[in-house]
Order: structure tokens, then sequence, then C-alpha cells
């Protein structure tokens, strides 16, 4: 009597990943930020465009130096936004396709100029402070009184803040690096308020089946709990709730930048204030404003995160700048 035949196992052979999404796998693989893998896919985007919608394995590394040397001559970027494209192509290249780049003979770079930072003065941070009111104006706060980045500021956590310290703790920075800085006395009352707001808000979203909120890397797995945890809460969350494409849980995310900035522009239009000043500014205004006060470079350059010293210096020129100095005309006895 024969056996009945089964057949073969049959084997399902997942489709290839097209090449926009393999290049999310490896920069989630690298932990590279999520805006760093937003401008990389962005510049492999117009790579391609560039190319007439060629492969960039059809067009191999050759291409680069072309599309390099476009944005230079004919776009005119900056010597950064240059070199942010440069990095997305090799990166591409190299970890993706994962194929050998070689010289790039005939590539043109855009000389980089060196650039004061826009430095507010003492009154002018006051009188645009004081144009803010609400969470923007904590935020604001938070960002001169503390150094902190924009994108630093809005993703901090409820763990993050030490009120006892007076000491507030940076998570996976710019760079992916962690750092502490100061936590001004002044904000102490509002901070206080602001992380009993949220645990209020955190448990109104408990009972109605949410609470949870987007964790980093693999710790969703690590620690099942922590997603729910008040610890693990944004300090400025988002006013809306949405639910998570892979899960269906209902997080809260962080409250979006834009907010603020946009905020800070209208306060320097209010305060009259004519100079070219971003949000960003009061991260320049803090380091400035501390080495005139006397604090040592090496400590402002912990309190930025700078991970060379020579970032930091550029401040030196700027507090010189901003020093009172008397000019030989105020020294005339004119009529």
């Amino acid at each position: 009597m024969e056996r009945p035949s089964w057949g073969e196992p049959t084997v399902t052979v997942p489709p290839p990943l097209r090449l926009m999404d393999q290049v999310s796998v490896v920069c989630r693989r690298r932990h590279l930020s999520r805006r760093t893998e937003q401008a990389y896919r962005f510049w492999i985007r117009r790579y391609i465009h560039f190319h007439d919608r060629q492969h960039p394995r059809a067009v191999g590394p050759v291409g680069i130096v072309a599309f390099i040397n476009h944005l230079a001559a004919v776009r005119g970027v900056a010597a950064s936004t240059q070199s942010q494209a440069l990095n997305a192509l090799l990166f591409l290249y190299r970890d993706v396709l994962e194929a050998e780049v070689g010289h790039l003979s005939g590539l043109r770079r855009v000389q980089r100029r060196e650039r004061l930072p826009v430095v507010l003065s003492t009154d002018e941070v006051v009188s645009t402070l004081a144009q803010m009111d609400g969470v923007v104006a904590l935020m604001a706060h938070l960002l001169y009184g503390s150094g902190l980045r924009v994108t630093e500021c809005i993703t901090l956590r409820v763990k993050d803040v030490d009120l006892q310290a007076g000491l507030i703790h940076i998570r996976a920075g710019k760079g992916g690096k962690d750092r502490t800085t100061l936590l001004p006395d002044r904000l102490q009352a509002q901070l206080r308020r602001q992380l009993l707001g949220v645990a209020r808000l955190h448990k109104r979203d408990l009972v109605r089946g949410a609470g949870f909120v987007p964790l980093p890397n693999a710790l969703e797995r690590k620690y099942p709990s922590a997603s729910q945890s008040l610890a693990w809460q944004f300090l400025f969350p988002s006013r809306v709730v949405r639910a998570c494409p892979q899960t269906g849980r209902l997080l809260r995310w962080h409250a979006s930048e834009s907010g603020v900035q946009m905020a800070f522009k209208e306060a320097v239009r209010q305060a009259g204030i004519t100079k070219h000043a971003s949000v960003h500014t009061l991260r320049h205004s803090f380091a400035t404003h501390l080495l005139a006060s006397g604090t040592d470079i090496r400590t402002i350059q912990l309190l930025l995160g700078h991970r060379n010293l020579k970032t930091t210096m550029i401040y030196t020129h700027v507090e010189q700048a901003v020093r009172k100095t008397v000019s030989p005309l105020d020294r005339l006895h004119l009529p």
C-alpha cells in the first residue's frame, strides 16, 4: 500500500522591499533619528528625479557628482545643505545598496562661511517672553533658561524633569547623546503645575482606554507596561490622541514644534524687534549670556551638548561683539 504523497511544503517568499522602504529599514537599524531618516529620504528622491527616475544602482555612484554639483551651481544651496545631500547619497550607496563609492573626482563643494548666530539682548529676551503666555510661554522660558533645542524641549518626558535636584535630563539629543542641563528656579512652580496637568490628562486617558505613549527603540517589548506609565508621558503632550497603525493603541504624542515656533515669531514682532530671530535664537542667547556673566566655556559646552569645543567657541566671538565697547566717535568733544 502506497503512502499518500503530501507534496513539498509551500514556502511563501515575501516580495522585495522598495528602495525607500530599504532606506527606512537601514536608518532604523542604525538608530538614526527620525529627522535624519526624513532628510535622507528627501534627498534620495531628489536624486532619483534628477536622473530621470532611474534606479540609483543603474546610475551608479558616478551620478553623485553631477547631482551635488547641480545643487551648488544651479540651485545655489548652502554648504550645510549640500553636505546633508552628499551624506544621504553616500549612505544610500554604502549602507543600503552596499556599493563601493570610491573617489568622487570633480566634486565641487560649496565654501562654508562662518556666520555669527543671532543673539537677543537680555532686554529683548524680557520683552519677547512678556508677549507669550500659556504652554508655549513655558516652552520658550525653558529654551532660554536651560539652553534646549526645540525638539529636545517638546520630547521631554515626565521622568526627565528633576524638580528636587533642579536638573533636566535630555535623552537621545542631537547625535543620539544624553546630557543633563540646569532647571531654572524661576520655572519650578510652573513646571510643577504642568506636571500635575499631565497627570490629570493621563488619568482621563486611562479611563477611556488610552493612556499609551510611543517609546523609543525596542523599549515597548522590553517594558510592556511602560507605555502606559505616567513617567514616560510627554511633558508637553499633544491635544489629540491618534491610533497607532501597527497596534491600534490610542497614542498621545508630544506637542508640535510649530506651535512654539509661530508663537515666538509673533512675540518678536509684537516686541518690535527687527532682528531675524527664530525660537532657536533663545538657545544662542542662553550660551552668550552665560559666557558674558563669567561661566567658563567648558561648562557651556556640557550644557549645550556640543561634541567639539570649537562649536561652542563661536559664542566667544558673539560675547565680544555684544560687550559694551566705547566707540572712538563717542570720545570726541564735538559741538
